[in-house]
């Protein structure tokens, strides 16, 4: 089975867990109780499973959708390699993937 990374914005603590095929990296996350918020459920409707990918394996990813690069310029943080997890699906070609966890996100719907 596949694994990949979970690194805290902080790059102190990682987190190598299973991934399972056809997942997406939210999913995953939410598997292993990762912080990984997701607050529209992997629907594509707001930003907050925004991901930073290593750069060695950003180029291995199909490239983001239109919809996903609106959501995206919502994002706290942004940089040029990140994505939304709820966006990116394990394949065999992702084994040993490895993601930053942003510093913050921008969830319009939060109570907090």
């Amino acid at each position: 089975m596949p694994k990949m990374t979970f690194v805290s914005p902080d790059g102190k603590t990682r987190a190598e867990v299973e991934a399972p095929l056809g997942l997406s990296v939210l999913e995953v996350a939410h598997r292993h109780g990762i912080d990984l918020e997701g607050a529209c459920e992997g629907s594509l409707a707001c930003s907050t499973c925004h991901v930073i990918i290593d750069p060695e394996w950003y180029d291995l990813l199909d490239p983001p959708t239109d919809e996903e690069e609106d959501m995206l310029d919502l994002a706290f943080g942004l940089t040029h390699t990140s994505r939304l997890g709820c966006q990116i699906r394990i394949t065999d070609s992702l084994d040993g993937l490895t993601v930053t966890l942003p510093a913050g996100t921008r969830n319009m719907m939060s109570e907090d």
